[in-house]
């Protein structure tokens, strides 16, 4: 079986809630959920466009994991692949504006990020194509699918309307059998709702944060009250990402709902850069559900991907703590949940 991760490769600067900065780390949501599913399988592929500036030499650190970068395209031109983020101590992650950012922690703005507005320009767009935005005839052969044991399953990370409106259909006409999506945040928004519905009878799971939820649905809304109206419009399961409080799982079929925890409790000192939690997180879902067709054992899965990811800094740190360390946190928290 083969899992592809769809999305970003990016180069990210950010701000960690203690007021440390980091910058020019090899990030992006491709990345990021290809790592979170490489956590339980050596068959993970990464998919996203990238220009002719995307440094060799960070692809090249790619080599020695069992992540493989067959759909990896080069477009025309140098593009522009920054992510900033900045972490607030008390309040939610902010995308714009690095130079107040780094002048609140003291430091200088870095000179790449002189120019920079945010990550998502246009991802709203339902007819346009931001240039690092995946389309279908993007698609690498060497992904598919050939026999019934090889078959393919891909997660699209947040990209832009354009790319979650066409990919999904153009998938499943390649065979793809799973497809799974987490939303960009641009377009979470009542504006585009109706485009939500048509995409969401396409996908598997569907898996906003909780943040996304409230945008399309306002500040008050019961979460679990909104899974269930995302489940009416078409998709089988909804898994809302909560952070530090954990991820609510609906399952259209039976109406079951199930809460599970963050691996992490709050204020945990091993928590040191939560950026890529909820990419990492949807990939470690997908390799889940294609596995064992249960939802909710593929949510602790995703869990534990994201648990690793968020203990160092960078996409890459969690690969180096292994699947074996994976498989044991997994199995924490099946003994956590049965003893409960």
């Amino acid at each position: 079986m083969k899992f592809v991760t769809g999305g970003g490769l990016r180069v990210d600067y950010l701000i960690t809630h203690d007021g440390q900065a980091h910058t020019g780390l090899i990030g992006g949501n491709a990345l990021y959920a290809a790592v979170g599913a490489a956590l339980w399988s050596d068959e993970v592929g990464l998919w996203a466009r990238m220009g002719e500036n995307y440094p060799e030499e960070w692809l090249a650190q790619l080599r020695p994991f069992p992540l493989h970068t067959a759909g990896l395209i080069r477009i025309p031109g140098p593009q522009d692949h920054r992510t900033f983020f900045a972490y607030t101590p008390n309040g939610p992650r902010d995308d714009t504006n690095p130079a107040a950012h780094f002048a609140r922690i003291s430091q200088p703005l870095p000179e790449a990020l002189r120019d920079y507005v945010h990550s998502t320009p246009g991802q709203d767009n339902p007819d346009v194509y931001e240039p690092l935005a995946l389309r279908p005839d993007d698609w690498p052969d060497a992904y598919d699918g050939v026999t019934a044991n090889d078959s393919v399953v891909v997660h699209l990370s947040p990209l832009s309307l354009a790319t979650h409106r066409h990919i999904p259909a153009a998938l499943r006409q390649r065979g793809v059998r799973q497809v799974t999506l987490d939303p960009g945040e641009r377009y979470m928004i009542p504006e585009r709702a109706n485009y939500i519905r048509q995409l969401l009878p396409q996908l598997d799971a569907f898996l906003p944060s909780d943040m996304e939820v409230r945008s399309l649905f306002g500040q008050a809304v019961n979460l679990q009250k909104a899974a269930a109206t995302l489940c009416e419009w078409g998709t089988p399961l909804i898994v809302i990402k909560n952070g530090a409080n954990g991820v609510l799982v609906m399952e259209r079929g039976n109406g079951r709902v199930t809460h599970l925890p963050a691996y992490h409790p709050a204020n945990d000192p091993r928590v040191v850069d939560v950026t890529g939690a909820g990419d990492s997180f949807c990939g470690g879902f997908m390799v889940g559900l294609a596995q064992t067709g249960s939802p909710i054992q593929a949510a602790r899965m995703g869990l534990v991907s994201a648990s690793l990811v968020i203990e160092g800094y960078g996409a890459l740190y969690a690969l180096g703590r292994g699947q074996e360390e994976a498989q044991m946190r997994l199995k924490e928290i099946q003994n956590s949940s049965t003893n409960r």
